[in-house]
This record gives structure tokens, sequence and C-alpha cells, in this order.
């Protein structure tokens, strides 16, 4: 059976481009069905009991220290495990950096499905770290971020770029934790990563630059067809959608942080056309350009 074919009420995912995170303690009778999937990645890290997750083809049942994480644009569904009193785990909605990719990369399942069994030294740090994601996600920007608390509301939503960037930074710790022991990086790396790499750098450090597939190949030295491969296979997105998400990151900022108008704002990250701007900028952050810079975030 696969996860569009699973009955229930279809449950709709966060719009994408927001972090949102909470910690759920679920029994029997819960169940979450997303026929068309999620816009945004899902990782889910299990504290007591078990769930079941399905993707696509792909069943996986975490327990106590599992994390799974599921990439978007794929069918899934997840439910309290089979003969389970409860499941209590933590989970995020975000877009994942690209090079967490990697790491996660040797525990595909397949579907976009990843699996990774922490360690038990490491399991009371990924706690406290996902407790620090949850507690990112309310910074304001101004001030001190809010000290983790175990009275905390169990959801946060985080608004700005500044408090989305910080709860990324204590998620990459939860990934890196949970994956550092599972395939010891070799010396160098490989040169299909080394290239990939090389290109994700060059999205980042201009994103507003006339990059194109072809372009992009070349200074990495690769035909077009190999670096597309390459790319969406170690970042699990194609080269031009890790390029449009760049760009918007990009705008967020300048809208945030700059007075810049929003056509200027649009030129400036590599977008020509202010209507398409506002088109794909909605999408993403779920408000137009003017009213994200008001501050009317979802």
């Amino acid at each position: 059976m696969s996860a569009a074919e699973l009955p229930g009420t279809a449950v709709p995912a966060p719009p994408p481009g927001m972090v949102v995170t909470g910690r759920y303690d679920e029994g029997p009778g819960y169940r979450i069905n997303r026929p068309a999937g999620a816009s945004s990645w899902l990782l889910t890290w299990t504290t007591d009991g078990s769930g079941l997750l399905r993707q696509g083809t792909v069943e996986t049942t975490a327990r106590a220290g599992d994390l799974v994480v599921l990439a978007p644009g794929v069918p899934h569904s997840y439910a309290v495990g089979p003969g389970a009193r409860r499941w209590r785990f933590w989970w995020t909605h975000c877009q994942v950096r690209p090079h967490w990719i990697p790491w996660l990369a040797p525990r595909v399942l397949g579907d976009g499905v990843y699996a990774v069994g922490t360690p038990d030294g490491t399991r009371a740090r990924i706690e406290a770290a996902f407790h620090r994601v949850l507690a990112d996600s309310r910074w304001t920007g101004t001030g001190a971020p809010p000290a983790p608390a175990a009275d905390d509301d169990p959801v946060a939503v985080a608004h700005g770029s500044a408090a989305r960037e910080l709860a990324l930074c204590a998620l990459e710790e939860v990934v890196l934790l949970a994956t550092a022991g599972a395939h010891p990086a070799a010396p160098g790396g490989d040169a299909g990563d080394e290239r990939v790499r090389r290109a994700e750098e060059l999205i980042a450090a201009d994103p507003a630059a006339p990059h194109t597939v072809r372009s992009l190949a070349a200074r990495v030295a690769l035909s077009p067809s190999r670096f597309a491969h390459l790319f969406t296979a170690r970042t699990g997105v194609p080269p031009m959608r890790a390029l449009r998400e760049a760009r918007l990151r990009h705008a967020a900022r300048l809208l945030e942080s700059s007075d810049l108008t929003v056509e200027r704002v649009a030129a400036a990250s590599g977008f020509p056309s202010p209507f398409h701007f506002n088109r794909v900028f909605r999408e993403r952050y779920g408000v137009p350009p003017g009213a994200y810079r008001s501050g009317e975030r979802l």
C-alpha cells in the first residue's frame, strides 16, 4: 500500500519556507495523511514508544532514538506504531540546508525516506538541541533568544530570518549528531560531492548572478546532464530549484533589513520580472513581498 492510498482525512503541511517545530505525545488512533506530500522536509525524532511512517512505497518504524527524515513532494503518512501505546516524538518542518543531504544519504531507504538510529550517548544532547529549536523559533530577533523551558507551548513557528536561521543551527546539530557515526567522511571526499559543494558555494556567494545549469556545470568541469544528475542526487533538489530558493532567501533578508523597493529587491535577488518575483515569493512565504516586509508573515 502506498502512502497515498491510506484512508483518513488529509492534513495540510505548513507552507514552504517556514520552520515549524513541536513535540507530541500521541496515543493509538493518531494519524496524519498527506496524499500530495509536503512542500517542506519533515524531520521526526522519537523519544518513546513507536511510530509508523510511510512515504511513497517505503515504510519504516521509528522507535526511541530513531531520526526519520522525509523529503518533500512524495505522498506520505505517519501514525502511532501498531500495538504501541504511545508515540512521543519531536518534529520539524523546514527547508533543509543543502549540505545536510550528504550526511543523510547513506541512510536512504528510497522514495526520499532517510532513517538513522542515534547512539545512546548522543540522545541527551539531541533532546537538548530540539528544545533549542523550539525556543529559538520564538525569537523576535531582538534581545537574547528565549531559554528552553519545560512548560513551553509544544509547537512554535519561526518568524523572521534570524529566528529561522538560529533554529536551523540547532537542527543542524541534531542531524550531525545523528549521522556522524553512520558514515565517516573519507579524506578529500568524493569528487562528485566536491563539485556539487563547489556549485552550492557559487550559488550562495552570488544568488543574483545569471546562473544556469550549463554555466554552473562549466564552472565545476562537468557536462550539464551529469552535473544536474549529481546535484539532484546529492542535495535532493534540482540545481535551478536550489538557485530559486537561494534567491528567495536573499530577497527575504533584503526585505527585512533594507529600505529597497520591492522592484529593486527583486532585481538584486536575480528576478528580472517583479511580477514573477511576487508570485514565487508568495508561493514560498505565504504572503506577497510588501506584506512580508510589514510583518504579515505566516
